[in-house]
């Protein structure tokens, strides 16, 4: 069943290409994700981070799967420490669909940040290691629409971003959830103020808040199961 579009009025656009490793092992009835990323995959403030939402969601969805969603976040990280721990914490957990939120901490670091083309050097790389696998489906998370990520020091890196982000999934064939123009729309064109998206406690206005975790969460669900019933074995 898809969103209520009335309660979501903005919806994340759907995957391009079908979650095939991760709708076999759903009719498996077993089935494991790893979240690998930052502070939004490890939680920052208090508030329940996306991975813990997401294992309760699809758990709503997929009521009689074994379901696993390994939180693997580490916050300040950026992608080539990421790709650095890939073997303990994605290679040898064994999953089925790997979510790798990845980019912001270029952009937002102020002490010495690793160049753009580093960072999406290490992207490349890991994404060609994961697809190496040959049994893992692959989500890229791009990066938050935050004021903190919006000033006029960072804005244009922030586009550039995201736009290779969006350029790396689409040369490798795997997904983007594109969170960055969710959020983007969510204000936008649904009128959600800043205030309400960005965690009241954060004063840097990086971070999202429960409103924004819980329901980005649930569009992220929804897109993994659209995806999932579109691969040719899917339930």
């Amino acid at each position: 069943m898809a969103l209520d579009s009335s309660e979501f009025p903005v919806q994340a656009a759907p995957f391009e290409q079908p979650l095939t490793n991760f709708a076999s092992r759903l009719k498996g009835g077993q089935v494991k994700v790893v979240a690998i990323g930052s502070s939004t995959t490890a939680g920052e403030g208090g508030i329940a981070p996306y991975p813990q939402r997401l294992l309760a969601d699809l758990r709503i969805r997929f009521p009689n799967v074994v379901i696993e969603v390994v939180n693997r976040g580490v916050g300040g990280e950026e992608a080539a420490l990421e790709l650095k721990r890939f073997d303990h914490d994605v290679f040898d957990l064994n999953p089925d669909l790997v979510i790798w939120q990845v980019g912001t901490n270029s952009v937002w670091q102020s002490a010495d940040p690793p160049s753009f083309k580093d960072t999406t050097q290490a992207i490349r790389d890991g994404v060609d290691r994961l697809l190496g696998a040959k049994r893992i489906d692959v989500i890229l998370m791009d990066l938050q629409y935050v004021p903190a990520l919006l000033t006029p020091a960072k804005a244009d890196k922030t586009n550039a971003m995201v736009a290779a982000i969006s350029e790396i999934a689409h040369a490798k064939g795997v997904n983007v959830f594109r969170r960055f123009a969710l959020m983007k729309g969510w204000h936008d064109v649904a009128g959600i103020s800043f205030d309400r998206m960005v965690d009241p406690g954060d004063d840097s206005r990086l971070h999202a808040s429960d409103w924004t975790t819980d329901k980005m969460t649930w569009q992220l669900t929804d897109a993994i199961v659209t995806a999932a019933n579109k691969a040719p074995h899917g339930s």
